[in-house]
């Protein structure tokens, strides 16, 4: 039979199918040994972190072995002229909690609970925006760059340290920065600054447990405030509400508690260690009745587990005088970060809590590796994913 010889234009649309054929084939081809191939391994921003721990930069009256050889110190941030300085905090025991009798008490303040707390240094005020920024615009680095600035041996440890990406607004929302409390960052932001110093110093910084912190506050007082129970004092000891002009104030202005502590009681909020649940001082008190001795427990910890809610004390330049009491207890929120324009929102900063800040506590026993990365790294998987997310560059 005979066949019709194929016209120009049927040649040319069997070419295409074949061409179309070919480069399917091979795209198919290409991505087939593209999936065996595995994905190249992204490199970290931050160097590795040194095996061990950093050497102990030199400090007078940094060191103690007893309890009674603690003295105040001034210690220095490496790589600038921030100085910051710490308080010895005596051993002891104490009452957690307010009496059921206290004016503008709640119920998440008891019962009372016997608490012995271990001695530890404390910050005479809370931790600046001068001691802050150094860590979070790697002020440090940019110094030694600069040649402003020598290198120090602790430097390979400080520089592997997570540190907080750019905010989209200023964090001290206009309200200063020069010997201002820091303010807005979340606790985690905290507890890196915290590794951070701890790594450029090589002595260990942490926060506070919420006992430290009450203990400390209360300085040996069994008052509402640690000057007592007459809140007309107030103004000579704390920034709140109706004195602050709508915003936090210079740290160290205000009297002083009885172990020479500032703003224990107002200015800005300050972060603690412990997951906040109302019920947590009964459950200690379970603890001590089920102990045949009945004696207090030592230095208590109700370590977080989940984001919401942890804990903050001291109450803040936007509050009223009922919350800056030595045993009122503040839980975070979500709606701490409600402006916040990212998603997922910030692991550093919370775009509506400027009135939370923190300070530093260091401990006279000196923990194992594992109890410092305790309370210095995230329990949250979604925060380390992030972490390590911004690790590689990523936001």
């Amino acid at each position: 039979m005979h066949m019709p010889f194929p016209t120009t234009s049927s040649i040319v649309r069997i070419f295409a199918v074949a061409a179309s054929f070919v480069a399917l084939t091979s795209a198919t081809l290409a991505q087939e040994e593209t999936d065996q191939k595995p994905e190249p391994q992204v490199q970290s921003v931050y160097p590795e972190m040194p095996d061990g721990v950093p050497p102990v930069l030199s400090v007078k009256d940094a060191v103690a072995k007893k309890p009674e050889e603690m003295k105040a110190y001034t210690d220095v941030i490496p790589g600038s002229d921030v100085t910051f300085e710490m308080l010895p905090i005596p051993a002891g025991e104490f009452l957690l909690g307010s009496p059921s009798e206290e004016e503008d008490r709640n119920k998440d303040e008891g019962p009372q609970v016997a608490v012995a707390i271990e001695p530890f240094w404390m910050g005479k005020c809370e931790v600046t925006w001068d001691e802050f920024h150094v860590f979070q615009f790697k002020l440090d680095q940019q110094a030694r760059l600069k040649g402003t600035a020598k290198p120090t041996l602790q430097d390979p440890w400080a520089d592997a340290v997570s540190r907080p990406t750019p905010p989209y607004v200023p964090m001290d929302f206009g309200m200063g920065i020069k010997g201002y409390p820091a303010v807005c960052m979340t606790q985690f932001g905290a507890r890196q600054y915290c590794k951070w110093l701890s790594q450029k110093t090589g002595r260990f910084y942490r926060l506070p447990t919420e006992a430290e912190w009450e203990y400390a506050c209360r300085a040996g007082t069994t008052t509402a405030y640690s000057w007592g129970d007459d809140v007309d004092l107030i103004d000579d000891y704390a920034w709140y509400f109706d004195n602050a002009d709508d915003q936090y104030q210079q740290v160290g202005k205000k009297k002083p508690n009885p172990w020479g502590l500032y703003d224990m009681h107002g200015n800005v909020s300050e972060w603690v260690i412990d997951q906040y649940d109302k019920k947590f001082y009964a459950t200690l008190a379970e603890q001590i009745s089920a102990n045949p001795a009945g004696k207090a427990l030592v230095s208590p910890i109700n370590w977080p587990l989940k984001l919401y809610p942890r804990t903050v004390r001291g109450g803040s330049w936007d509050d009223d005088p009922d919350r800056l009491r030595s045993a009122s207890r503040r839980r975070s929120t979500k709606g701490w970060k409600v402006q916040d324009p990212q998603l997922p929102k910030s692991i550093w900063f919370l775009t509506d809590a400027s009135f939370v800040g923190f300070r530093l506590v260091r401990p006279l026993k000196q923990p194992t590796a594992a109890e410092m990365a305790k309370y210095w790294e995230t329990e949250v998987e979604e925060v380390f994913e992030i972490q390590q997310k911004q690790r590689r560059g990523g936001r």
